[in-house]
């Protein structure tokens, strides 16, 4: 991935937040709150998890990859941390606005390191070898597929 990709995929980054709040406007607690399906997270789910991934996802690996020499980074079970940390009965807005805050931390950060520090890689925990900017790549396909699912909790909510 050449510079100009890596600035495209910051710029999605930077956007996710306000993609994700125009999603949500209009929707009320109960709208929120309920699962497409036993399986599926809710639109509140899907912000407290985009939100735990950056913060403790993301924002570590980033850190620690710049920081240590060939880190082991952890791999992180969101479907798990949804039950511990009760993700349903957590407050849509306020997660939204952490998960802007931690974004807007992260992209900062991101647009200002240099090729080779983007280079610098982490082994991560069932994935292997990663470097920043392959992080890159991963958190925008990670946003996309999450941004899809509030898209169809989105048109079934309001397009039945």
């Amino acid at each position: 991935m050449d510079e100009t990709e890596v600035h495209e995929h910051l710029t999605f980054l930077k956007e996710t937040p306000s993609k994700v709040k125009r999603l949500l406007d209009g929707m009320d607690q109960s709208m929120l709150r309920l699962r497409p399906s036993p399986d599926e997270f809710s639109a509140v789910e899907q912000i407290c998890h985009l939100r735990d991934i950056e913060r403790d996802g993301y924002s570590e690996r980033i850190s620690r990859i710049l920081s240590e020499d060939q880190p082991r980074l952890r791999d992180i079970d969101g479907a798990r941390l949804a039950i511990e940390r009760d993700y349903n009965s957590q407050d849509a807005p306020e997660a939204l606005n952490s998960f802007a805050a931690a974004r807007a931390a992260n992209v900062a950060l991101l647009s200002q390191l240099n090729s080779d520090q983007m280079n610098r890689e982490g082994e991560l925990e069932e994935v292997g070898r990663v470097s920043i900017r392959r992080l890159v790549a991963t958190l925008r396909e990670h946003d996309e597929g999450h941004l899809d699912e509030l898209n169809a909790i989105h048109r079934r909510l309001y397009h039945q």
